[in-house]
């Protein structure tokens, strides 16, 4: 697995959109906030567009700007501005040949999942389920900032911990080490049975959500467990899952517990990472120890 070089003050960061798209002042103010933290900025043309009111410009477009981004020799980091939709739309329009040769840091999360499964398996890079410009940097949370600058920088062994006063609680104790991988399960979920789908044997698995109720969470857990991608896994990390509740019938929680607890693979939850705020920078890819019975997760420098 490549470990793209740290984050610097004065370092290049390249914008993309490649899904959801945001209005001009909001993209301008993004560039903005990223100089005024002492970096160099090149925003994508993805940044600017709108294609049927929910894409950040066309396919090809959005498409050859993350390909433009990692052919650049000048930009050192690549952070997406917003989630949304459609990164699974251009999947097969990356130049994975290109961007092996170019390794970087590649920032985002929720719907930006779809990439990093991409990145991650095909690809072999590292890359950091963490914070959007537009989504958490407008008004980065301390914790939020520490944590993402943390992270991207440190190539040791790294701690991952909640806020203070925020406890990582144990649904199932035991300890498991693999490479972390995940992230949005809706998106996990959507590309099962296309070659992205992911891979979980040996690995720990890190999954998250918002806006689902108890049972789309359900169905799509049972879409995993009947892929084997539960039982392959060594050991499970339940992130945030805000708004995921109903006033009827099950919690999310209690579908963790009907679904994930029978399978006994190591596993926590109320770890802080997902559609949070503030919100821990995960690098996946990595190789990660979950110490679930200590409540402990560590990444690995091998």
């Amino acid at each position: 697995m490549m470990i793209p070089k740290g984050l610097n003050c004065g370092d290049t960061i390249g914008v993309v959109a490649p899904a959801g798209p945001v209005s001009k002042d909001r993209a301008d103010h993004a560039k903005a906030i990223l100089e005024g933290m002492g970096f160099k900025v090149k925003m994508g043309e993805s940044c600017y567009l709108s294609y049927g009111g929910y894409l950040a410009g066309e396919d090809k477009i959005r498409a050859k700007d993350v390909n433009q981004m990692f052919n650049d020799n000048n930009v050192d980091a690549i952070i997406c501005i917003r989630g949304g939709y459609g990164c699974t739309r251009m999947m097969n329009l990356l130049d994975i040949e290109l961007i092996k040769k170019n390794p970087k840091i590649f920032v985002g999360y929720s719907d930006v999942t779809a990439l990093h499964l991409l990145f991650n398996q095909k690809v072999h890079l590292a890359t950091y389920h963490g914070p959007m410009v537009s989504s958490n940097m407008l008004d980065f949370n301390s914790f939020t900032k520490k944590s993402f600058f943390y992270v991207v920088n440190e190539k040791e062994n790294i701690e991952l911990k909640n806020p203070q006063d925020d406890e990582i609680r144990v649904m199932v104790e035991g300890f498991a080490k693999g490479q972390l991988v995940g992230g949005n399960l809706a998106l996990i979920a959507a590309t099962m049975g296309t070659p992205y789908e992911i891979e979980t044997k040996g690995k720990i698995l890190f999954i998250e959500d918002i806006g689902e109720k108890p049972y789309s969470i359900d169905r799509m857990l049972t879409q995993l467990v009947l892929a084997g991608k539960l039982e392959e896994c060594e050991g499970i990390i339940l992130g945030d899952f805000a708004d995921c509740e109903d006033d009827e019938g099950f919690t999310s929680f209690e579908v963790f517990e009907n679904i994930i607890k029978p399978i006994s693979k190591p596993t926590i939850y109320n770890f802080r990472s997902g559609h949070c705020d503030p919100m821990v920078t995960l690098p996946l890819g990595r190789v990660c120890e979950l110490d679930a019975t200590n409540r402990r997760v560590t990444i690995k420098n091998y």
